[in-house]
């Protein structure tokens, strides 16, 4: 009973993934959220993501722990186009020192070309 419903539902995903097709694999959940164009870029309007690091050793190795920990999260949810931190829009960092070792979190607008 468990193993035919567990397979009806995993027919059914596929079904629906391969409904979707490839607009989704590209852009993933954007169509969520509303778009506004910023100069040469899209992004996603009023919508942010954070990410965020703890035990670095240097603030430096904080920073970048962060920074790919929002990469990697908005690349997994809306695709690689949208992940690239140096096209987002509206950043901020805030870290903090905890005997030797830092923390950061950091926050931005997804954006791509």
């Amino acid at each position: 009973m468990i193993v035919r419903l567990i397979t009806t539902v995993s027919v059914m995903l596929l079904a629906c993934h391969a409904a979707v097709g490839a607009p989704y694999q590209e852009e993933g959940l954007t169509g969520l959220h509303a778009k506004v164009r910023i100069g040469g870029k899209l992004c996603l309007a009023d919508h942010t993501h954070q990410g965020q690091s703890s035990g670095a050793p240097t603030r430096k190795a904080a920073e970048v722990a962060a920074i790919r920990s929002w990469s990697e999260f908005t690349s997994w949810e809306y695709s690689s186009a949208w992940g690239n931190f140096q096209l987002a829009m509206d950043k901020s960092m805030t870290c903090s020192q905890n005997g030797t070792t830092w923390s950061c979190v950091v926050e931005a607008q997804p954006c791509r070309r």
